[in-house]
């Protein structure tokens, strides 16, 4: 799990997907963060991407760094605790701007039952389990 936390922060950028209805929606987030022993990622209550996760937990993330890509396939698990949302805002504090913990619309997710490749054409897939 430290290693793919570490791989999407390499990366800043990577794209999670959730399905809203029949429709797969994917967006670039930049939050990983490791608390409790869990990878968490964070977004907002009024977003829609919420209102997804609440309908349906499955989530994919997809990140490429330096020729190397990582998929996680994983259920997204809204953790409410104040403590959560506090060390993801201390781990970002360029959300203090946004976000709040505790503010009625922080919200924190982490990954349940994660697979994680890294794959590249250069070398066979490596699966990480979390």
């Amino acid at each position: 799990m430290n290693e793919v936390c570490e791989f999407l922060k390499k990366a800043q950028t990577y794209y999670l997907a959730t399905v809203e209805g029949d429709q797969p929606r994917v967006r670039p987030f930049g939050t990983a963060h490791i608390y409790e022993g869990r990878l968490y990622f964070q977004t907002g209550l009024i977003k829609d991407v919420a209102k997804q996760l609440a309908a349906n937990p499955k989530v994919e993330i997809c990140a490429f760094v330096n020729g190397e890509w990582l998929r996680i396939a994983a259920e997204a698990v809204y953790d409410p605790a104040i403590e959560a949302q506090e060390s993801m805002l201390e781990a970002y504090p360029s959300l203090g701007n946004m976000y709040k913990a505790g503010d009625g619309n922080t919200a924190v997710y982490y990954l349940k039952d994660a697979t994680a490749t890294f794959s590249s054409f250069v070398a066979e897939p490596r699966v990480v389990k979390f």
